[in-house]
């Protein structure tokens, strides 16, 4: 299998009603990444990573140089995901953007093993090739699967703090490239309630709305800036949202301190009169929402 490859991907989904005829894999919190052993080649070559946009990105992950000691082939690809481990023990994407902290590669799939394309073989069987296939290092293991129980495992996964489950139905192949409906990912949310300060002009189909709101939350008589929330908004909530903006525009930022120049360049201030929940991934260590979705308004 030549390099690169273009990864399967998931679609974003519920936990199946059919759950005794899926896997379930935890959700890491990092960079997708397939990797290519190849013992034949010279050895710091034995090994070339690929982002999952194509790019090679060895000399950027060099703990994993090594890997081909431990991979019971002489040629293999393998797909997961690059995450780093915080203090707590939970991924952190933070840290995995400063990689000031080695990375640990978690194997989920095999697609060849020494020039054998496995991609067409059902899910179960490639798991057990891998099991076999890859042995544990200080930066590289296989994590566990399990057969049914996605609400227990998703369960547990809320309770730890980890970002949720992927389901993989039972029997599927690997389609390189294409996102299909039989791996989903199952996403743990946490609500909360913020108060909107402002908004940035929206382009293109939201040209005659908004880009985004700006929220923060109370921190005593201060309003902290807590990021933006784009999405969750039907074209009916954002002409709403819009009209109920529109009296509030003040020339000042309501924020203590002022939002970053990313933010603030494009905004449009507003008295912060309007309380909104959103659904987030999680708080980042400078307290700003992630992958935050809008939910209603409050108080109203």
């Amino acid at each position: 299998m030549k390099f690169p490859v273009a990864p399967m991907k998931a679609a974003l989904g519920q936990l199946p009603v059919d759950d005794d005829r899926w896997a379930y894999e935890i959700k890491w919190d990092g960079y997708r990444t397939v990797v290519f052993v190849d013992a034949t080649r010279p050895e710091p070559e034995r090994v070339r990573v690929q982002s999952s946009s194509g790019l090679d990105v060895s000399r950027t992950y060099g703990e994993l140089a090594g890997m081909w000691r431990d991979v019971n082939a002489t040629r293999t690809v393998l797909d997961g995901e690059i995450v780093v481990f915080g203090d707590d023990g939970r991924p952190s994407f933070e840290g995995l953007q400063r990689h000031d902290t080695q990375v640990v590669f978690q194997a989920f799939d095999v697609l060849d093993i020494d020039g054998n394309d496995v991609t067409g073989l059902a899910y179960e069987q490639r798991r057990e090739l891998l099991a076999h296939l890859l042995d544990t290092g200080d930066n590289w293991t296989v994590p566990a699967h399990r057969v049914g129980g996605g609400a227990e495992l998703l369960a547990a996964t809320a309770a730890q703090g980890l970002e949720g489950v992927m389901a993989k139905r039972l029997g599927s192949t690997y389609v390189p490239g294409k996102r299909s409906p039989n791996w989903r990912k199952v996403k743990n949310r946490v609500a909360i309630d913020v108060v909107i300060g402002g908004y940035t002009r929206g382009s293109g189909n939201r040209s005659n709305t908004f880009g985004a709101l700006l929220v923060g939350v109370p921190d005593g008589d201060r309003l902290v800036f807590s990021g933006g929330v784009g999405t969750g908004f039907t074209q009916r909530r954002l002409e709403e949202l819009l009209g109920l903006m529109r009296p509030l525009h003040v020339e000042a930022s309501p924020f203590d301190p002022v939002p970053p120049r990313e933010y603030s360049r494009d905004a449009v201030w507003i008295r912060p009169e309007l309380r909104a929940r959103l659904e987030i991934a999680e708080l980042t260590n400078e307290g700003y929402v992630r992958h935050a979705s809008f939910i209603e308004l409050l108080d109203r």
